[in-house]
């Protein structure tokens, strides 16, 4: 696992409950110390709620490693990287990853928009570059989804779908294309339910509730943007604008928010207030953006 952030985190913590045998790097010496303890309490947060078994907790700890270099061992059957939204720092990391590792090894991104080809073009092994796209958090969002590139082999296909059902969670197949399906879908409507804030249309909360209880949405689309990052949703829909068209242009608001450092539920306060895993409404006299 190459990324010790929020996704690298999660994805790790499922490889080492899997069973798998799990390296993680960080470029950041600071996050990269405080990495496995994160992910050790969060294992005991889930043992408290009776979600997973301590037993299994401590497997899963003797699984998991930290290391200090990038590197990649002989035995690795996949890389998996996590690092922030930008196409030259994965590509840059691709081709690393392509000089570590094995002939044999698959290397995948965690990528929500960004194009699997172009990553691929910076690899000797276009065919064994595939996406593989989680969702935060990882150890209860069932979908993944895999992304073939231009050049992506069947049967690397195959082995990123036998990983994903490995790890107990449903993959859905896609092709290359900006945002892919999700990410596309997803954007669209939480940038249309940014716009009713900005205009006044209803509160995040109201907005929400209304594809929550309207539409059986498991969670509202500002929620969900506050989960996963209004900096990550900004960056995947800046790259969609210019891809696919304005219709993904993002609202001033979101610009704005993310530039007052309110990008949701890991800084604390997004359309709602985090305190932990639990979003508070924030109330009508308060600032919303």
């Amino acid at each position: 696992m190459v990324g010790g952030g929020t996704m690298g985190r999660g994805i790790a913590a499922l490889c080492a409950l899997s069973g798998r045998a799990t390296r993680v790097y960080e470029a950041n010496p600071e996050v990269r110390r405080g990495l496995k303890g994160l992910v050790e309490e969060s294992w005991a947060r889930a043992v408290a709620r009776g979600k997973l078994e301590a037993a299994l907790a401590e497997e899963a700890a003797t699984r998991l490693t930290v290391t200090e270099a990038l590197e990649v061992p002989g035995d690795c059957d996949f890389v998996l990287e996590a690092v922030p939204e930008d196409l030259e720092m994965k590509r840059g990391l691709f081709s690393s990853l392509d000089a570590l590792a094995p002939e044999d090894t698959v290397l995948a991104s965690n990528t929500s928009s960004l194009s699997i080809s172009a990553i691929a073009e910076s690899t000797r092994r276009p065919g064994r570059v595939v996406g593989i796209h989680f969702f935060n958090p990882v150890a209860s969002m069932p979908l993944v989804e895999i992304v073939s590139g231009a050049e992506t082999s069947a049967a690397t296909r195959t082995r990123a779908a036998g990983l994903v059902d490995e790890l107990g969670k449903q993959a859905i197949r896609v092709n290359d294309s900006p945002g892919f399906a999700t990410s596309r879908l997803g954007v669209a409507l939480g940038l249309e339910a940014i716009r009713m804030v900005e205009e006044g249309v209803a509160s995040p909360g109201d907005i929400d509730r209304a594809m929550e209880l309207g539409y059986g949405h498991r969670m509202g689309p500002l929620k969900t943007s506050d989960l996963v990052g209004l900096d990550v949703r900004l960056a995947i829909a800046e790259t969609l604008t210019r891809e696919v068209g304005a219709r993904f242009t993002p609202p001033a608001l979101l610009r704005r928010m993310v530039a007052e450092g309110k990008s949701g539920k890991k800084t604390g306060l997004g359309f709602y207030r985090w305190s932990g895993d639990t979003p508070q409404e924030i109330s009508t006299d308060e600032e919303s953006g």
